[in-house]
């Protein structure tokens, strides 16, 4: 469906163009489009997998729970990608006063509005179709899908909502880039119809809002005295709150990850919590994090970051592998 529209677009633009000048053209096109979905940021979608990995059964050894987690895994990406593509639609005039965004594709004028609109109307309804068919799959009705169908929805709602009002009221938007990443954790349950703990959601929320700080925190240091008219809302922030929020949050991250791996119900409590031993591993990503804010002046993509900064990366994979392997060690058969 997005081939069509690209290529559609295309026959309307270069309608008198020669053919060769039509499929150089297509090629630039796509790569701009596709950096324009940001899919660097896809890695946010990673939480889609808590659920599975979290389950107190091994469902991460089911290779059809992890083909469901998988295809809503895909489904957030092209979801977001719409997001993405909306909200730069929307912001396109702020973003070319911005020092990083002014060289975003829309921003820059090297991708067409009209195709970023169609574009994100196809990924839209497209993502929103896939789970809709995949509930009737096999002639009976699939309460996973279902439950994920309305998760998707609820995000879609809330992006929205966060690009064209929620975003500009205080406080209230760096909760709505955290209802984000907690309903991506509920939808990698939901497809698989399982319970996350209330703790391992905690800490997705408190996790988000600190990425959300430390953001807002990035932006006041690359904009200065320019924040304000840039994004309205920066002039409610200040450095000096934010610092405290960050501080608040961190302690309150630490805390709620030490409780969520005391009680995690995928490890057996008796003898010894094992998933204790992946505490230290977040404390210093989180405070790496805090020392890429502070000192390096980074962090306005923290996706970015991930690759970029190799300590930083290294301890988020080494966390991720630990906690596997203490999952297939110790947790419940």
């Amino acid at each position: 469906m997005l081939l069509c529209v690209i290529r559609w677009y295309l026959e309307i633009t270069f309608v008198n163009e020669p053919i060769t000048l039509a499929r150089s053209s297509l090629l630039t096109t796509l790569r701009y489009l596709l950096k324009a979905m940001r899919p660097k940021q896809w890695v946010k979608n990673a939480f889609v997998f808590a659920g599975i990995v979290f389950a107190e059964k091994h469902l991460f050894t089911n290779v059809a729970a992890l083909g469901r987690v998988l295809i809503a895994f895909i489904l957030f990406c092209l979801v977001s990608s719409s997001i993405y593509l909306i909200n730069d639609l929307a912001d396109i005039e702020q973003d070319r006063q911005h020092p990083r965004k002014r060289l975003r594709p829309l921003a820059s004028g090297q991708l067409s509005p009209v195709l970023a609109r169609l574009t994100a109307v196809a990924l839209a309804f497209g993502s929103l179709l896939v789970p809709l068919t995949l509930i009737w799959t096999g002639g009976a009705f699939d309460r996973g899908w279902a439950a994920f169908t309305v998760v998707l929805v609820l995000y879609f709602v809330l992006q929205v909502a966060y690009t064209f009002v929620l975003k500009h009221v205080v406080i209230i938007d760096l909760f709505a880039i955290a209802g984000g990443f907690v309903l991506r954790a509920v939808g990698g349950a939901a497809v698989l119809f399982v319970a996350i703990t209330p703790w391992w959601l905690l800490c997705v929320l408190l996790l988000a809002l600190f990425l959300g700080l430390g953001k807002r925190y990035n932006e006041l240091q690359v904009l200065e005295s320019d924040a304000g008219s840039h994004r309205r809302i920066l002039e409610e922030y200040s450095h000096k709150l934010l610092e405290q929020l960050i501080l608040i949050d961190v302690a309150c991250t630490i805390m709620a990850y030490s409780q969520a791996t005391f009680t995690a119900p995928a490890v057996p409590k008796e003898g010894f919590p094992y998933l204790m031993l992946t505490i230290p591993f977040v404390i210093y990503a989180m405070f790496r994090y805090l020392y890429l804010i502070v000192q390096k002046k980074e962090g306005g993509e923290p996706a970015d970051l991930l690759f970029r900064d190799r300590p930083f990366f290294t301890s988020i994979m080494s966390w991720g592998i630990l906690v596997v392997a203490i999952l297939v060690w110790f947790g419940n058969k």
